[in-house]
């Protein structure tokens, strides 16, 4: 590695690497010129990734029942990434195992109280903010015999310091954070599309963090899995765009900005996965190579992963700390100031392909067929009102056969409700006069609809879901649906006297009251601004869920 300027101040650090996974750390460190004694690691994939890019012999470690005695002497830097499974909010809605987690954060610290490093940096997510101020404050708490360390703690988000991707971390350490802050006004900002597009360029490849050139025909883990097609692109655009609660996502990723977080797990069908227009492609859209997955967490395109499959090389770089952060700790630790930073590229032009280069994982495509009780859910489009309010189609299987069914959910985020669709609303509504005439007006395009189902059967519908068959699928049914009540939803709007309207909306939360209390009713105004649209949704999800259609399946059962 070519040595640094003197005027940075640099001085022969070693340092240790807990929890190293694929190297994130290590490499950071050692491009800022640190001396990385060793690194500690239990995922054997993670290990194997390790040891080729930095030509060591590591082996897998428990660190949990790592022995103190035998750690290096003379360590004056100690960083790592302790597993964040139990503390991310992703992990079973946040309810993950806390005291399993602290495990790990306890013995980092041990390490650090026992070396008594100058130094020391610890990455996880977000959440083990609040463990560990709140742990140290505690005397009844596992960290609280560690509050002596008297970690400087706060969330970073990567992309202010280098990385092409938005990725909130909390970062606990002993150098002021002040200084590590400060590099951020050095730092140039990176894109979705720097990477996209310095990968689809031409004959050479230029890193667009590190600098760093390679002809095209040595860049690795550029192949791209197979476009989106049919329902993978719905599903995928409807979970960004629609998704009944969370906020709504662009769709296709924007390469103007920072990438949204990668994620270490995510499927071709994901809300979390990170689609793209390609470049190469017109009107095709498809989820991110692994080399595009590995350039927006900061890794060079020199670097090689080293999994079994393409789902396993996904992981191990979505659950990396980027080496542009990493980087910059460094330099803080050693005593460069922010003033001083000569960019990424001036420690990437020693980088080089490593001597093994790893070998070929296939992408994934879309799966030949699916488990025989896949779940099915999906909003009626146009019946869908945001906070979790709308009309879905969804299935059940069971041993006899799979039952359809349309349900309306409404109510807060928080506290989602259900008004059972079996037919009472639609009684209720024949007894006015003008809607009794109106419904049966409109007996003909149920009648067309029901036609349309009979072509399949509700186990024949699933079986089209599942790719075991061919034939009419449910998204197909959902589309019907939805304009079977769009229709309808025109015909009470067109033969709605003014007069009536505030009467639908009185009806529509009392149903939805359920004969509680009125005014504790939360979602009330929205309840009523779409009163003629959820009657119209009520009715046709009950007309389904009480056709013969589904007497196939309780025949069997």
């Amino acid at each position: 590695m070519k040595a640094l300027p003197s005027d940075r101040m640099v001085y022969n650090v070693r340092a240790i690497d807990l929890y190293s996974g694929i190297g994130g750390w290590s490499l950071g460190l050692k491009l800022a010129g640190v001396q990385v004694v060793n690194s500690y690691e239990w995922w054997k994939p993670a290990i194997d990734t390790h040891n080729a890019n930095f030509g060591g012999e590591l082996e897998p470690v428990d660190i949990r029942k790592l022995e103190l005695a035998d750690l290096p002497d003379d360590i004056e830097l100690v960083v790592g990434s302790p597993p964040c499974t139990e503390f991310s909010y992703s992990n079973r809605g946040g309810s993950g195992n806390i005291s399993e987690g602290l495990k790990d954060l306890v013995k980092f610290f041990e390490v650090v109280d026992h070396l008594k490093p100058k130094f020391w940096a610890m990455e996880n997510v977000p959440r083990v903010e609040q463990v560990i101020r709140k742990g140290m404050a505690d005397p009844k708490h596992v960290l609280y015999s560690f509050r002596h360390l008297a970690p400087e703690i706060d969330v970073f988000d990567f992309s202010e310091y280098g990385a092409p991707q938005a990725r909130r971390r909390c970062i606990a350490t002993n150098i002021p954070l002040d200084i590590i802050k400060g590099f951020g006004a050095h730092v140039e900002p990176r894109t979705l599309g720097d990477v996209v597009q310095s990968l689809s360029a031409g004959a050479e490849v230029v890193d667009p963090v590190w600098g760093v050139r390679l002809p095209i025909g040595d860049v690795t883990e550029t192949q791209s899995e197979p476009p989106l097609r049919g329902e993978e692109l719905r599903m995928n655009r409807d979970a960004k765009e629609h998704h009944p609660v969370y906020n709504n996502m662009a769709f296709p990723d924007p390469l103007d900005r920072a990438a949204r977080t990668v994620t270490a797990t995510c499927t071709r069908v994901s809300r979390e996965s990170i689609v793209i227009a390609d470049p190469r492609r017109a009107g095709e859209f498809r989820r991110l190579t692994i080399r595009e997955r590995a350039g927006l967490q900061g890794f060079p395109i020199t670097y090689q992963f080293f999994g079994r499959s393409f789902a396993e090389k996904a992981k191990m770089i979505g659950n990396a700390i980027p080496p542009t952060f990493t980087h910059l700790i460094a330099l803080a630790a050693q005593g460069v100031k922010p003033e001083q930073f000569l960019g990424f590229a001036a420690a990437g032009n020693a980088l080089q392909v490593p001597k093994r280069v790893a070998p070929v994982t296939e992408p994934d495509g879309e799966g030949r067929t699916y488990p025989a009780k896949r779940a099915f859910r999906a909003a009626l489009p146009g019946f869908r009102f945001k906070s979790g309010m709308r009309f879905d189609l969804s299935n059940t299987v069971l041993d006899g056969g799979t039952q359809w069914s349309v349900r309306f959910f409404y109510g807060p985020s928080k506290d989602i409700r259900q008004i059972d669709l079996d037919g009472e609303v639609t009684r209720d509504l024949r007894r006015s006069p003008w809607l009794a005439e109106l419904l049966t007006g409109f007996r003909r395009e149920l009648a067309r609809a029901e036609s349309f189902l009979v072509a399949t059967s509700p186990n024949g519908l699933q079986e089209a879901w599942t790719k075991r068959s061919a034939g009419i699928g449910p998204f197909e049914v959902t589309d019907k649906l939805a304009a079977l009540a769009e229709e309808l939803h025109s015909r009470i709007e067109a033969e709605l006297d003014p007069s009536d309207g505030p009467l639908l909306a009185d009806y529509i939360v009392t149903v939805a009251s359920g004969g509680g209390p009125v005014d504790k009713l939360v979602s009330r105004g929205k309840l009523e601004r779409n009163a003629a649209r959820i009657i119209a949704g009520i009715v046709v999800g009950e007309w389904f869920n009480g056709l013969t259609w589904h007497c196939e399946h309780k025949a069997a059962a």
